[in-house]
Order: structure tokens, then sequence, then C-alpha cells
């Protein structure tokens, strides 16, 4: 199968696919940090969108459109920033292949677009961490998994939320984070995006080994 995994430096889930041994590279306009440049399209998605994939996995950027940012929508409105990431994600919706999934978390385009077709956290998957991330799915099922303990062990071994860590804001205020969002938080910011997007290995794993099997819907 030939599948595009698009918007993803890290390779995770492309390299997922590829010890399955799928036909899987990912793209990026960022250099890869996966290891495999061989795997990689440093470019602009839509320029090797064409290329004739049975499967797109889309990571478009949510600066502009998840809710965490809210504080600055208006500003982002007006400038045109919003929109340029509410066309972006779309044109992921519309690419010409058959079998898409779109990644993003709790934001505006369930709003703009539809309501998510599933909503996932790490630690269904196996890893002890909380991060609520949405899934628009075309022509794919919803990842299977087992958010309740001692149930379906054959399919992921479930684990906790992880640690949560407290965090005093520059107003005083004090919020409370999961531990990697702490530690993406500390990272200089010029890396904190990408450190926030990358994809657990355990949603990865199960992407590949659920969706690799996929036949035509």
């Amino acid at each position: 199968m030939k599948v595009l995994v698009a918007c993803e430096e890290s390779q995770a889930v492309t390299i997922e696919f590829r010890k399955l041994g799928h036909e899987a590279f990912s793209c990026d306009i960022l250099p890869c940090s996966g290891g495999h440049p061989e795997w990689h399209y440093q470019q602009d998605v839509f320029e090797v969108i064409d290329m004739g994939w049975d499967m797109m996995i889309a990571f478009p950027p949510c600066t502009h459109l998840a809710v965490s940012g809210a504080a600055h929508f208006e500003k982002k409105r007006a400038d045109g920033r919003q929109q340029e990431g509410i066309d972006f994600f779309m044109a992921m919706v519309n690419a010409p292949i058959h079998h898409i999934a779109i990644e993003n978390p709790v934001g505006i385009m369930s709003n703009i677009y539809k309501k998510p077709s599933q909503i996932i956290q790490p630690y269904y998957f196996g890893d002890e961490a909380q991060k609520t991330t949405c899934l628009w799915l075309k022509n794919l099922p919803p990842l299977y998994h087992n958010s309740k303990p001692n149930l379906f062990d054959d399919v992921v071994t479930h684990s906790g939320k992880g640690e949560f860590r407290k965090f005093v804001k520059a107003d005083g205020k004090i919020a409370t984070f999961s531990a990697w969002e702490y530690e993406c938080a500390k990272s200089p910011i010029e890396i904190r995006a990408k450190l926030r997007s990358k994809t657990f290995p355990g949603i990865a794993k199960a992407m590949a080994e659920q969706w690799g099997n996929i036949t035509k819907l």
C-alpha cells in the first residue's frame, strides 16, 4: 500500500507502516528527525499529493485552530492566519486519495467542518499520557482500542494517564499539565510546537497495524 503521512517530520507513523512492508513516506517542509530521509519528502505536501497514494494520514498545523489558543483567535481571524489554517485543513479533507485520516486537537474544525469521527487518548494505546486527539476519517474505520483496564488485553495493554505537574503562570495562577506538556513548556520556544505535535508510539503503531490491513471500503 502507498501511504502518505502528511505534515510529519518525526516519521513516527511512517516508520510503523514501513515495518509492515508498506511504501510509506512522510512529507513536511521541515527535514525529518526520524532518521530516514530516504522516506521523506521535504516540500509542500500539495506537490506530492497527486502521486497515486492509497492512503493519507495527515497532521495539519493546529496553531490557529486549537481551542487552547482561543485567546488569540480574534487577532488571527483579522490577519487571515486562522482562515489559512482552515483552508489547509479542508484541502487535506478534499485530497484525491481514497483512505484519509486527519488528526488535530480539539478545535474549531468540529464546528466549521464537522464533529470528529473519533476522539482518542494516548493512554488508550499503552502510552502513559493524556492528550485529547481528534480524528476525522474518510473510508477508514475508527481505531480499535481498550479504554478500560483488563479488557481486550490481546489488542492493547491499558496504561494510566501518566503524571501531572503544577505550573505557576506569569499571572500567578496555577495550571495543571500532563508531564509531557510540562516538558514541552520548559523547552525553548522555537521547538515547542514540534514537540507538541509528535505522535505517541502506541497511536502510530495502532494506525499502521489496523489501517495497514484495510481493504477498499
